[in-house]
């Protein structure tokens, strides 16, 4: 790697991320169905039709993981809890496998000297919940808030940092308009209702947690650059509208309790009853702000039904995923964020990587664009940092190749190898270059 940990402040931290329903195992430990297995379970919707039943059987192995955690000199451990583990049918009588499941991961991080930092939900909602609508239903806020009363009961005392919901756009429009994640929908009213509640549910769960007596609670945000297919006016105003409702209406309910104007020339006529009361909820105050950044996306118009507009092959090197590699994009949003709504609140670059087409030869994987992924978006952190944004972190998508939902097990963004058969662990050149940075 080009940086070691003196290239930082002594309070900067390193971590690595990962999901529940990604790594864990859903078929184990008494978990209730959810909508993602499915969605999963349909024809056409996932690679293969593969699930998250076994994934990397981090129930089980979840010691061997932290290990490797902690090997590599990481700070810190960005995890998610699974709702349906905890609450299988979503409400009601909570699993007791589940909540020990958390206790006992929790312990073992604090064990070895890793911070818990905790994601409460990242995507995997209980199918019962799912049949009543889902994130289009407004009573989903105060189910969620809760999960999280039971959740963060057993376990809020010894997190270090929490986030309620991992990357609201992909929650509401991913999911949603485009139908690519469950519940596979392809529909602007859903879409509309989704994206306002998810940051409700938001809200409530912050509230929840500061009734626990909780602190070091934020947000974390998926965030794509918008590059003009050309200079003309209709591009510029294309880019902006994705900009508008991929980065900026997340980040304008939470930080400014207003959405943008231009995404809700499509929104307003299906939009819930009420929502713009909800706004000092969703803005409930945060200690910090997460961006999760992978790339860019080049925006051209077109003259079909709002929003009008395509996303376009763009000209820089790809990742497995074919997503552009565009590192200043991450510097931008950093800036940018602190500039136009977080102010000196605490950045977290709470995820960050690449998929790579990385393959076992001899016990050694030689993840070289991994390593020169890294390195230049850091390098863009630090570039940041150099012109006055207040970040504070930095974690690596992901410690394991693991389930990538729609994408099967085929896309690799670990640091560490799996083996999807015999499910050996094999730390890869990337981790190893890591190591001998942060340790």
């Amino acid at each position: 790697m080009d940086f070691t940990r003196k290239d930082f402040p002594e309070d900067f931290l390193f971590g690595t991320a990962t999901s529940a329903y990604q790594i864990e195992g859903h078929s184990f430990g008494g978990a209730g169905s959810t909508h993602w297995d499915t969605f999963a379970a349909t024809p056409g919707n996932v690679v293969r039709g593969e699930n998250g039943d076994i994934a990397c059987d981090h129930y089980h192995r979840y010691e061997e993981d932290l290990d490797l955690i902690a090997a590599a000199g990481f700070d810190c451990y960005r995890f998610s809890t699974s709702w349906a583990r905890v609450l299988p049918e979503g409400r009601g009588t909570p699993n007791a496998d589940g909540l020990d499941f958390y206790d006992r991961l929790t312990d073992a991080m604090l064990e070895r000297g890793i911070k818990p930092c905790a994601t409460l939900y990242h995507w995997e909602l209980p199918s019962p919940l799912a049949d009543l609508g889902g994130w289009t239903n407004p009573d989903i806020a105060n189910w969620f808030a809760d999960f999280t009363e039971v959740i963060m009961s057993r376990i809020g005392d010894r997190m270090y940092s929490v986030a309620p919901i991992n990357e609201p756009w992909c929650v509401g429009w991913l999911s949603h308009f485009m139908g690519h994640h469950a519940p596979g929908l392809r529909n602007i009213r859903a879409t509309a209702r989704a994206m306002h509640h998810v940051l409700l549910a938001h809200g409530r769960a912050i509230e929840t947690m500061r009734g626990l007596g909780m602190g070091n609670l934020g947000g974390v945000f998926n965030m794509e650059w918008a590059t003009p297919a050309d200079g003309s006016p209709e591009a510029q105003k294309a880019a902006a509208l994705y900009d508008g409702y991929y980065n900026r209406f997340f980040l304008s309910g939470v930080f400014k309790k207003c959405y943008p104007d231009n995404v809700m020339e499509g929104f307003a006529p299906h939009m819930p009853k009420g929502w713009e009361d909800d706004f000092d909820t969703i803005a409930a105050p945060l200690d910090w702000c997460g961006v999760n950044y992978y790339t860019r996306k080049v925006i051209a118009p077109n003259t079909g039904p709002w929003p009008s507009l395509d996303e376009i092959e763009g000209p820089l090197p790809k990742t497995q995923t074919d997503w552009e590699i565009y590192p200043e994009g991450l510097y931008k949003f950093l800036v940018r964020t602190a500039q136009d709504y977080t102010g000196d609140l605490p950045l977290l670059v709470t995820e960050n990587g690449l998929a790579n087409n990385d393959v076992l030869t001899g016990g050694v994987v030689d993840d070289a664009a991994r390593i020169a992924y890294i390195n230049d978006h850091v390098a863009q952190v630090r570039r940041a940092m150099a012109d006055g944004a207040p970040v504070k972190g930095y974690f690596l998508w992901s410690l394991l190749d693991n389930y990538e939902w729609s994408l099967g097990y085929e896309k690799r963004f670990g640091l560490v190898h799996m083996d999807f058969d015999t499910l050996a662990r094999t730390p890869k050149a990337s981790y190893h270059a890591l190591q001998k940075s942060l340790t």
